[in-house]
């Protein structure tokens, strides 16, 4: 099938911003970019006067929650949301039942993909047997050439000695580690929330910023002597982003994400009453921290630290969510709200570049977890169409994941998501056709 995209305003990476070009497809690969030839005939034709096309944006780090636990988010939900964000390639973490640390257990998962994702959907493998952040290590070389990476996300690796060991065969198979960095033993029992002022003002037992950096620096230096692929999930704080920004300089092999949680809100922003049941929607796992950390992020997205913005879209039932910020499951949902929020606060207001967003939503993280796909004639399609002067806000109940939580909601945004293809899929389309 040959479709046509064309009067819309394209991305363009070598110019960094958006120029007037048509797009053709040919059987989910792109063909053309430029003019439109007169000529041409094609099988569907999306006319995009007024919009703006971008490469489908990639998140490496979002939970499906299949199989296991599908009363939170299925993978049809999840990846269907993720198309109505502007996502055509997601990596989905492994807390599951079975846990993805065996090829038979992986083979379920990607059974549930083959059969209902509508969007390019790639499992992590655990780092360790049964995802539990020590014990037996999962066969790293059996594993690697099906998934995006691998991960204990919501454990840490607790031993130095595993995380050695996994590194070094991780890099023996070729793969990345994605890395959720917490020392357990350094938060105190039934902490949900950042161990800064909001915690002290409400007597509540907070989460140190040092249960996040410290292990960061503990896996520097492991990296730095394995020479694996290591890359860190959902940095929180501004000594995270110091200690990797120095990393880098001395030529570690690491990256980065952060969430648009952590660019857009600090524990200022958390509700005066944290017993309240709408307070669960602010809690996550890193929690939101100081106005110093969020300015901290910020700056390491701008220079260049922070490679990867990623969601880390984490559904729960309502009533998982409704018990306030001590009683409530860690995550929120953002697949659907990452970029039309990040545009709207972020870019509009002169905060960060254009560039600078789309480089981090989408080329960095593909160039970093070998990800194919995009607006360049020879790969799958992989496209979004946003319309950026629509005015809208927030609204739980217009989302088609199955999660509702969401500290944004209410919140104005200037970007709605009018189209998004998958290869040869129209995985979200809200346009009238010509």
């Amino acid at each position: 099938m040959r479709m046509l995209f064309t009067g819309g305003m394209v991305y363009s990476r070598e110019h960094g911003s958006l120029l007037p070009l048509d797009l053709v497809s040919e059987n989910g690969v792109m063909v053309s970019s430029g003019s439109r030839p007169s000529h041409l005939t094609a099988d569907r034709i999306f006319d995009l006067k007024g919009l703006a096309v971008f490469p489908g944006f990639a998140d490496v780090h979002v939970h499906f929650r299949e199989p296991g636990f599908s009363y939170k988010e299925t993978i049809a939900a999840g990846s269907r949301a993720a198309a109505h964000g502007g996502y055509t390639t997601v990596c989905a973490m492994p807390n599951l039942n079975p846990v993805p640390d065996s090829p038979a257990h992986l083979a379920e998962e990607e059974a549930i993909i083959r059969r209902d994702a509508v969007i390019e959907v790639l499992p992590y493998a655990a780092i360790t047997v049964g995802q539990k952040g020590e014990g037996d290590l999962t066969d790293m070389a059996a594993l690697a050439g099906r998934v995006a990476g691998f991960s204990d996300d919501g454990r840490g690796v607790r031993e130095a000695s595993v995380m050695r060991e996994a590194m070094r065969r991780c890099r023996e198979a070729d793969s990345i580690i994605s890395a959720h960095c917490e020392d357990v033993s350094l938060i105190p029992q039934g902490a949900g929330i950042h161990a800064g002022r909001y915690a002290a003002r409400h007597a509540l037992p907070g989460i140190p910023s040092a249960s996040e950096y410290e292990p960061i620096r503990r896996d520097i230096a492991l990296c730095r002597e394995t020479g694996c692929r290591y890359h860190v999930c959902h940095v929180s704080t501004k000594e995270s982003v110091a200690a990797i920004r120095q990393a880098k300089a001395e030529g570690v092999n690491i990256t980065c994400e952060t969430a648009p949680h952590y660019l857009l809100l600090c524990e200022d922003d958390l509700p005066e009453d944290p017993h309240s049941p709408d307070a669960g929607r602010f809690k996550m796992n890193p929690p939101l921290r100081s106005c110093e950390d969020r300015d901290a992020l910020l700056q390491g997205l701008l220079d260049g630290t922070i490679d990867c913005i990623a969601t880390d879209h984490a559904p729960h039932s309502a009533e998982e969510k409704a018990k306030g910020l001590t009683g409530s499951a860690m995550g929120i949902v953002g697949i659907e709200t990452a970029f039309p929020l990040l545009y709207t606060h972020l870019v509009e207001t002169g905060l960060v570049p254009l560039s600078v967003l789309i480089d981090r939503l989408c080329f960095r993280p593909r160039q970093r977890f070998r990800l194919r796909g995009g607006l360049v004639p020879g790969e799958p399609v992989a496209l979004t169409v946003f319309d950026l002067h629509a005015e809208s806000r927030v609204n739980p109940d217009d989302f088609l994941s199955l999660g509702r939580a969401t500290p944004f909601a209410g919140w104005p945004v200037h970007a709605v998501c009018k189209l998004t293809v998958c290869g040869d899929r129209i995985a979200w389309n809200a346009l009238t056709e010509g």
